[in-house]
């Protein structure tokens, strides 16, 4: 398939507003039990901030996705298959989960007592999302790369890990005491998150697929072999499912996006929670946020990349 940079940032930047939600709601339940001693309770400036961040992610991916539609002042009527489509119902949970991350923030600016019922409803708004992005990609059972659980999984880790990766960041400069707590969060979701990516690449690198030049045509012969597609102009289907790079090249990015967006920031989420001084923590942890992000969005164009429609079968085929 062709990536299209439109719903890579879409997924990357709304996944890691929704992981730093589910991150500030998991620090104030932990407040909230006494699990901090009364010295080291996060301030309301970080919930705020955090918050206020989340909200930007979200926002800035929402607004990618316009980029993608062919007429954008139409986009209202992408809601009206919600019965049926997950991308409607994407659609649907963004505004949703835009608007609890703004109420949470808005209730920790005012001191509201009702502050981790909300963050209770953002969470239940983030993991909705998730579903349905996933499920985007997941139920589309003839691009066999994309039909797998580990679709959502990779989604839902990928999305917390870098979000718990910016909560980190956030609190080495507004809450110092919480960054070795997480670290170790931010850190343990990025190694899952690599182990469930890996899962995925070896999973589909044993993939073959199930149509062939035979099963198209109703010709039987072995010996049946494609010579061209049958025109030598461009056309959509060249354009929209094949994204035309060659197998080298798939092969550095997807060594890139494991090394960006696990390994190196791994490293620096562990130096930088481990820093003796605040700025020194900042700055290596402000570093992994954007190796990582920077990692994800090649991980998510490799994803889409590596399915294989069905159709390039002929259509890729040149004489």
């Amino acid at each position: 398939m062709k990536p299209a940079f439109s719903v890579v940032f879409l997924t990357t930047l709304s996944g890691a507003g929704q992981g730093l939600l589910i991150a500030l709601f998991g620090v104030e339940v932990a407040a909230r039990f006494g699990m901090f001693a009364a010295a080291d309770t996060p301030p309301q400036t970080f919930f705020v901030i955090g918050a206020a961040l989340a909200v930007v992610l979200g926002g800035l991916g929402l607004l990618a996705s316009f980029f993608h539609l062919g007429h954008p002042e139409r986009a209202w009527r992408a809601i009206a298959m919600w019965r049926t489509s997950w991308l409607s119902r994407e659609c649907l949970a963004l505004p949703v989960f835009l608007a609890c991350a703004f109420a949470y923030g808005v209730a920790h600016w005012f001191g509201s007592p009702w502050s981790v019922e909300i963050g209770a409803l953002g969470v239940i708004a983030s993991a909705v999302l998730f579903v349905c992005t996933s499920m985007i990609y997941a139920c589309l059972r003839f691009l066999q790369e994309w039909a797998t659980p580990l679709t959502m999984v990779n989604f839902v880790l990928l999305g917390c890990a870098s979000g718990f990766t910016f909560a980190t960041a956030c609190a080495a400069w507004l809450a110092p005491s919480l960054v070795g707590g997480l670290a170790v969060c931010a850190g343990v979701l990025t190694l899952a998150g690599c182990a469930s990516r890996i899962a995925a690449l070896m999973r589909n690198a044993r993939l073959r697929p199930k149509s062939t030049v035979q099963s198209a045509t109703g010709i039987k012969s072995p010996n049946l072999v494609q010579k061209s597609r049958g025109f030598t102009a461009g056309a959509f289907n060249l354009r929209e499912f094949f994204h035309g790079k060659t197998p080298q090249t798939l092969q550095r990015i997807k060594w890139t996006f494991l090394v960006a967006a696990f390994a190196v920031p791994v490293v620096l989420i562990a130096l930088g929670g481990s820093a003796s001084s605040i700025a020194d923590s900042l700055w290596l942890l402000c570093a992994a946020c954007v190796v990582q992000y920077t990692g994800l969005v090649a991980e998510r164009w490799f994803f889409f990349a590596e399915a294989r429609h069905p159709q390039n079968l002929y259509y890729r085929q040149a004489s």
